[in-house]
């Protein structure tokens, strides 16, 4: 039986998903929607519902006291039922679902490590959280045991804490219920490997339960020779006391990569291209499958934790959790990238030669979070409020070793590269003065305060309040320890948030909020002591201000969420170099993001199920800096689709489409198009197709073909423009379902 607690005591509870008005033509379809029943954990009365395969009427989190449909931001939930029907295998492949979200490749020669991002055009790489948490470890997070997604737009500092300017990412993990449940599957994919994945859930008694989820794949990558993602995971977890008053999990979850990583191809020939040479600049590509790493290049990632969280349910209508979770990941990497072309005869191309950088990361980051939430309902007069006040602790120690290569890295043919060619090694740098180590420990301590007043059936208001104290020490080292640098930086910021929702009738919201984050210096975890450096310790917070206003509405019985939203966000207090020739720099940037966002997610009827989402985005500097230039990587148009139907108990088809603006990576006004390398990354489709069929009671097949048009375009751009990755060419992937 499925157990939602009503947090509003009696008010109906919906989801907001969103208000794509053509979204829905009667697109690819189907999806069988499998009626399970899932638990929803709030405080207050009980009542049991069918749980909707795409639609959340909840975020898993605490501090979020009221359905999505009455919560006064954008927020988008991915569920786990869209990412197996999409056979998603990691984070950022989930995330092409909600639009906005742009993926980054790095500078010259380096490649980005881990999930490498930004979201209406801010990078988010530190804004991601596991159940709760902060997860600021440098990781390829999987799906084997994701819940599901939850995406929050707009400035998230109250929620999340520092950072988190258009938002944050909280990712919710598989647990142990008392459901009786067991299923496998196993994926074989056209351009080579497998993947396999198990779930299985048994209670224990009437009130406890473990869960395991176990993962093994070995894929290669489509249309890359030698690059590959192999590796397992294994994610465990145990509840006690569930459906009690007193609840306590434990959960532990460790994954294992062992990588072939991508440094990209050269972009020459690619529409865009630019050389001053017209030999070079008429010259054809590359093929896309060139490999210009070395065959002994590697990557290997290690993630671990183990969270605890304890839950109980006071009498007096009071519900107080606590969340402690230790974490550990590292990563080693050997990676070549490629830089410029050396075109000695120009009017020989097999000849023409690429520049190779070699590129080592050695990194271990060790986090210990605790959070601490009590909630409660009361009223005062004829107004009820819903409560959350709450504490939170965490550490975070990072330790990079930085790399030199001994020796000089071969040039490679550019048409033509072998794997094979003797690369020099990658040492610690070993000179006295040198750094070979950085080492940064920061510590955080935060207070927060959320109330929603809900006045009557028509009006609500949403209030919040967070301030977090921290600490960071960040220091250098050569290779025998002696310690170069030591650096230091103490500060209290604060953040809030306000929102009125004006109900007009019980299924529908219209709201406008108002929020704000700061971004403090040693956000990322590194100091400096460089005057134009915004990790300077004597540098000013930046300070996001986001307006929204917004609609919500449930239809069908609260089945199809829709909603649409106008923002407009401002960075003020951005660091600007001073124009006077001091060399310093002060705070008075100012940048303004603005557009529309628009999604529906859930059910039109119970064989056809939709989710998608489209996002406008003006991004221009108003100060400071280059004003009226755009930031790199902001598409001004980005959207994706998805839908399934089910055409009988046995066939199910379906399918989808993404669409990526224009990118640019040059950002001044009115300056020609680069004169080298590659200014824009160019719009793009993408058209996905899957289809599914019941063998037996138990056993299904499933085929998704990718990029069925077999579009060639970039997926990723480095921000010199010279190397790129493409995108994947068409490829397909067949699934075993199986439910024990």
């Amino acid at each position: 039986m499925t157990h939602i607690r009503n947090r509003k005591h009696g008010a109906n509870r919906y989801l907001s998903a969103a208000l794509l008005a053509a979204a829905a033509v009667p697109a690819l379809s189907s999806a069988a929607i499998a009626q399970e029943k899932t638990d929803k954990k709030l405080d207050g009365v009980t009542v049991t519902a069918e749980e909707n395969a795409y639609k959340a009427d909840v975020v898993s989190s605490p501090k979020q006291t009221q359905a999505l449909v009455d919560t006064p931001k954008t927020v988008q939930v991915i569920k786990k039922e869209v990412i197996q029907e999409q056979q998603a295998t990691t984070l950022m492949e989930a995330l092409r679902n909600t639009p906005g979200i742009t993926m980054q490749m790095g500078e010259n020669g380096n490649t980005s490590s881990g999930d490498t991002f930004q979201m209406r055009g801010f990078d988010m790489s530190g804004s991601l959280l596991v159940d709760g948490l902060r997860d600021r470890g440098v990781a390829t997070r999987d799906t084997f045991n994701i819940e599901q997604i939850e995406v929050v737009k707009g400035a998230g500092g109250a929620d999340s804490g520092r950072g988190s300017s258009s938002g944050y990412i909280n990712v919710s993990t598989k647990q142990a219920s008392l459901d009786d449940a067991a299923s496998a599957s196993a994926t074989a994919y056209s351009q080579g490997g497998y993947r396999a994945t198990a779930d299985v859930n048994k209670a224990i008694g009437e009130t406890s339960a473990l869960r395991l989820n176990v993962l093994s794949q070995d894929i290669d990558t489509a249309g890359r020779d030698f690059v590959k993602r192999s590796g397992y995971g294994v994610a465990a977890a145990y509840g006690i006391g569930l459906e009690t008053k007193t609840r306590f999990h434990l959960s532990g979850q460790y994954l294992n990569n062992d990588n072939t990583p991508d440094g990209g191809i050269s972009s020459i020939g690619w529409p865009g291209f630019y050389n001053a040479t017209a030999e070079v600049r008429n010259a054809p590509k590359v093929r896309v499958e060139n490999y210009y790493g070395s065959v002994n290049d590697y990557e290997k990632q290690e993630q671990g934790s183990v969270t605890a969280k304890f839950e109980h349910d006071f009498d007096a209508g009071i519900y107080f959790t606590n969340v402690a979770r230790w974490s550990n990941t590292s990563l080693e990497r050997v990676l070549t990238g490629v830089n410029g072309i050396t075109a000695t005869t120009v009017s020989n191309p097999s000849t023409w030669t690429l520049a190779r950088s070699r590129q080592r990361v050695g990194q271990k980051a060790e986090t210990f979070n605790n959070v601490s939430n009590f909630v409660t309902s009361f009223t005062t007069g004829s107004v009820t409020h819903d409560l959350v006040f709450g504490f939170e602790y965490s550490d975070e120690t990072t330790n990079v070793g930085t790399y030199g290569t001994v020796g000089t890295t071969p040039n490679a043919n550019l048409y033509n590269p072998n794997a094979n060619d003797v690369m020099a090694p990658l040492n610690l740098i070993g000179t006295a003065t040198g750094t070979a180590w950085t080492i940064s420990d920061s510590q955080v301590a935060s207070i927060y305060a959320f109330d929603t007043l809900t006045f009557n059936e028509k009006w609500i208001v949403n209030l919040g309040f967070r301030s977090d104290s921290y600490r960071i020490e960040y220091s250098t080292h050569t290779s025998t320890g002696t310690k170069t640098a030591d650096l230091k930086a103490a500060r209290s910021i604060s953040a809030y948030k306000a929102g009125l929702v004006y109900k007009p009738t019980p299924n529908g919201s219209v709201y406008v909020s108002y929020a704000t984050s700061l971004t403090p210096p040693g956000n990322a975890g590194t100091l400096s002591s460089t005057a134009v450096n915004i990790n300077n310790a004597n540098v000013d917070p930046s300070e996001t201000k986001n307006l929204e206003v917004g609609a919500k509405w449930d239809l069908f019985a609260g089945r199809l969420g829709l909603t649409g939203a106008w923002y407009k966000t401002n960075l003020t207090n951005q660091l600007v170099q001073d124009t006077d020739g001091d060399g310093f720099a002060e705070n008075y940037g100012d940048r303004e993001i603005k557009g529309f966002e628009f999604g529906l997610n859930g059910q039109i009827t119970d064989k056809w199920n939709i989710t998608g989402g489209i996002q406008t985005m003006d991004d221009k500097q108003k100060e400071g800096g280059t004003v009226g230039a755009t930031t790199r990587w902001s598409p001004e148009v980005s959207g994706s689709f998805w839908s399934t139907y089910a055409f009988s108990d046995k066939i199910k088809l379906g399918g989808g489409a993404r669409y990526m603006g224009e990118q640019k990576r040059d950002l001044t006004v009115g300056e020609t198009p680069a004169t080298t390398n590659m200014a824009k990354i160019p719009e793009y489709w993408v058209v996905d197709a899957y289809g599914s069929y019941q063998l037996t009671a138990k056993a299904a097949l499933q085929l998704n073909v990718y990029n069925i048009a077999d579009e060639e375009y970039i997926s990723v751009l480095n921000n010199g423009g010279a190397r790129l990755i493409a995108g994947a060419p068409r490829t397909a992937s067949l699934t075993l379902n199986y439910k024990f």
